[in-house]
C-alpha cells in the first residue's frame, strides 16, 4: 500500500486488452491508405518501443520509415524485430522526442500510439512536457504533413485544444488524427 493510506494502482485497462495495439496499428494503416499517402512518405514513429508498426508499415509498402525511442532497450528490442522480419531499410535511434537532436526533421508522417499519454503522466512537471512535446512536433513535422496519434488518456476535444497551440507556432496546418484506441 502506498503512503498516506492510498489504495494501491488497479490493473490497467489498456493493459487487459491484448489486441489494442493491433487494432491501432491497423487502423493507422488504413487511415494511411484511404488518404492515398505516397509509400515513400517520410514517415516517424514517435516511441517505437519494439517497432512492429514500423514492420506492417513496410510490409505495406511504405519504404522511408524511422523509429525514435528514448530507451537504448527498446531501440535494441526493434532492432532485432527489424532483423528478424528482414526489413534493414527502416532506421531505429535512440532520442528523446523532448529534446530531438537535428537529425529529426522534415517528416510528412508522425505517429504516436502511446508516447504523448506518458509524457502527460509524467508527475515532474507534465505541462511543460507537453508544451515541449508539441513544439518538438513543430520542429520535425513537415507544413501540411500529418500527424496521427492514439490516446487512451485524452478525447479528441482535448487532444484538438492542446495541439493547436502548435499550430499557432508553427504558423502552418497540418493534419491531427486522433484514435480512441481504448474505446469499445
Amino acid at each position: 500500500m502506498a503512503g498516506g493510506g492510498e489504495e494501491p494502482f488497479a490493473p490497467s485497462a489498456l493493459g487487459t486488452r491484448p489486441q489494442f495495439g493491433e487494432e491501432s496499428m491497423f487502423r493507422i494503416i488504413r487511415w494511411l491508405e484511404k488518404q492515398k499517402v505516397p509509400l515513400d512518405s517520410s514517415v516517424l514513429d514517435i516511441g517505437t518501443g519494439n517497432g512492429v508498426l514500423l514492420i506492417e508499415l513496410a510490409k505495406n509498402g511504405f519504404t522511408n520509415l524511422t523509429g525514435i525511442d528514448y530507451s537504448p532497450s527498446a531501440i535494441l528490442l526493434s532492432e532485432k524485430v527489424r532483423e528478424k522480419e528482414g526489413m534493414s531499410n527502416i532506421k531505429l535511434l535512440v532520442e528523446d522526442f523532448l529534446a530531438p537532436s537535428a537529425e529529426l526533421s522534415a517528416f510528412q508522417i508522425c505517429i504516436d500510439k502511446g508516447t504523448f499519454d506518458a509524457v502527460s503522466l509524467n508527475p515532474d512537471n507534465a505541462i511543460g512536457k507537453r508544451k515541449q512535446y508539441v513544439r518538438s512536433l513543430c520542429s520535425v513535422l513537415e507544413p501540411e504533413g500529418f500527424f496521427l496519434i492514439t490516446s487512451c488518456n485524452w478525447t479528441k476535444e482535448e487532444l484538438l485544444d492542446e495541439f493547436r497551440e502548435g499550430e499557432q507556432l508553427n504558423r502552418t496546418i497540418w493534419q491531427l488524427t486522433v484514435d480512441q484506441g481504448c474505446s469499445g
